[in-house]
């Protein structure tokens, strides 16, 4: 185990990281933080931030040498820099482990090699395997770039094949993959943990509602099928030990209108559908992820109470911060905001989690608090 007072390192300065540092200091270790940017989210809380490029040589040397073990809070660090880390300092997930996440079409491959389905798709490498990706899928569809792409971006919908050829060539032509749309019934996900002994944890699955590609709530319980429940979170382990990963995962699935459970999406972190277990779970995703890259036993993820998480994107700010009174109004409602400085359309600034005695009256009281946001 690697016990409090140690000092573990945090590669990122979002808002993963934040939660992250604020769930690490809790239980009493120090926190480094690597990060460009300066003033970050997590930065702001940590006990140190080297500003520096992820792969700045001097300051990756640094980095290891002060810190017992190092995570991370987002998926596209260059596997390199993970590697070069681990060669002194345990890194918690390994190099491995992200680069099968960080391209969609190597991460449908994977998801496909574990025996799992995902959406319908073909991939694009070249102009002249638009027509091969074509046949593999029935319109309408969305091209995605393979890389980088999050909250709805580098993502389009297309009904035909001249758009396809349109769609790609205006994404410069980049890898992407061209995605069925499916008849869905819902969104839901999983977020997991595992240690380097193989054992696995999961947390209550979660039901996601989407708008224009980004998270705006998400439901616990879901309100799915127990039975399918179950198999997202047996797939999300089967996808977590076949990548032999150490620390949280979250896998997204579609289920479709024919109860068919599809895989979406790998995010090799903490996840934004788990920001609910910081309020309504005995140990929050963010602790759990300190204890797994620790090696310190799990926590207990049980569920405490019906919960809906809300996101605050930029869009609500306008001139001046929203009229928080409306969350602190509401004494079930537990208020987060990410410290970021500047407020803009689609910039995820915080969120709120509404607690309730079911599911029905957490929604009805989260949707009640985010439309008085929006008017304020």
């Amino acid at each position: 185990m690697i016990l409090p007072g140690a000092t573990i390192g945090m590669i990122g300065g979002g808002q993963l990281g934040r939660m992250f540092v604020i769930a690490a200091k809790y239980l009493g270790y120090n926190v480094l933080v690597l990060e460009p940017g300066e003033n970050s989210p997590a930065g702001q809380v940590a006990d140190e931030q080297i500003v520096a490029a992820y792969d700045a040589p001097e300051a990756l040397a640094t980095f290891a040498q002060r810190c017992d073990v190092i995570t991370t809070e987002f998926e596209n660090i260059p596997a390199s820099v993970l590697e070069t880390l681990s060669e002194s300092t345990p890194v918690r997930p390994s190099a491995a482990a992200l680069s099968k996440t960080q391209d969609r079409i190597v991460e449908k491959d994977f998801i496909r090699s574990c025996g799992l389905l995902p959406v319908p798709y073909g991939a694009i490498r070249t102009r002249s395997e638009v027509a091969l990706a074509i046949d593999a899928i029935k319109f309408p569809a969305i091209l995605k770039t393979a890389r980088f792409g999050y909250d709805g971006k580098g993502q389009i919908t297309v009904n035909t094949p001249d758009e396809v050829v349109e769609a790609y060539e205006s994404h410069r032509s980049v890898d992407c993959v061209l995605e069925q749309r499916v008849d869905l019934d819902c969104e839901i996900s999983v977020v997991l943990s595992r240690n380097e002994n193989g054992d696995t944890q999961c947390f209550p699955v979660s039901e996601n509602v989407h708008v224009d590609g980004i998270l705006f709530q998400s439901i616990v319980p879901a309100r799915v099928d127990p039975d399918i429940a179950r198999a997202a979170q047996v797939a999300a382990k089967r996808i977590a030990t076949k990548l032999d990963y150490v620390g949280v995962l979250a896998v997204e699935f579609f289920v479709t209108k024919k109860a068919e459970l599809l895989v979406n999406e790998i995010a090799p972190r903490t996840h934004n559908s788990g920001h609910f277990t910081i309020d309504a779970c005995v140990t929050s995703q963010f602790e759990q992820q300190v204890r797994t890259v620790c090696n310190l036993p799990f926590g207990d993820t049980r569920l405490l109470t019906p919960v809906v998480m809300t996101n605050l994107l930029g869009d609500i700010w306008g001139d001046t911060q929203p009229d928080w009174s409306k969350v602190f109004n509401s004494a079930a409602s537990k208020l987060h905001l990410y410290g970021k400085a500047e407020a803009r359309d689609g910039r995820k600034m915080g969120h709120f989690c509404t607690l309730a005695d079911n599911v029905d009256d957490a929604i009805t009281e989260a949707t009640k608090i985010f439309e008085q946001l929006s008017e304020s």
